[in-house]
């Protein structure tokens, strides 16, 4: 069998094409939209593009998310072609942020539950602070006349 293995390598098919499709990914972007003729306009230009597969407009919180094979730089062109005002979604929900309402990460333009997404200083965990005190230790369950605070 070794030499039927050595005369079907050279009958191989081997494809060296690189495939150009972009990976799945979703899109969001913040676009101002003040009626049905905007929200119809938006959502033909984004739709008619190579590779989407499904686009949710959100007239209310000014929203357009498109799911597909896309490049997000050349959807945020089209929806700029239509001659409204765009830009990448700035908003993430409330609860994740870890200071919602810290300098400018609040926005009265935001929708209902969202805060923008800047960068938010953390408590850094270093050793040098003082150890945060466990609270639960004060008081013990076990004997409700031994508390530690007095």
């Amino acid at each position: 069998m070794g030499a039927l293995d050595y005369i079907s390598s050279f009958c191989s098919v081997t494809s060296t094409r690189r495939s150009k499709r972009k990976p799945m990914q979703t899109v969001e972007i913040k676009v101002k939209m003040d009626c049905d003729g905007c929200e119809r306009r938006v959502k033909a230009a984004v739709s008619s593009m190579k590779g989407v597969k499904t686009v949710e407009v959100t007239r209310k919180q000014n929203r357009v998310v498109v799911h597909g094979y896309v490049d997000p730089n050349r959807v945020l062109k089209r929806v700029k072609s239509t001659g409204k005002v765009a830009e990448f979604w700035p908003y993430v929900p409330q609860h994740l942020a870890y200071y919602p309402y810290a300098a400018g990460a609040y926005d009265k333009k935001a929708p209902a539950g969202f805060v923008r997404n800047v960068v938010q200083a953390f408590p850094a965990p270093s050793s040098n602070a003082a150890p945060e005190e466990n609270f639960v230790s004060f008081f013990s369950d076990d004997n409700v006349h031994a508390c530690s605070v007095m």
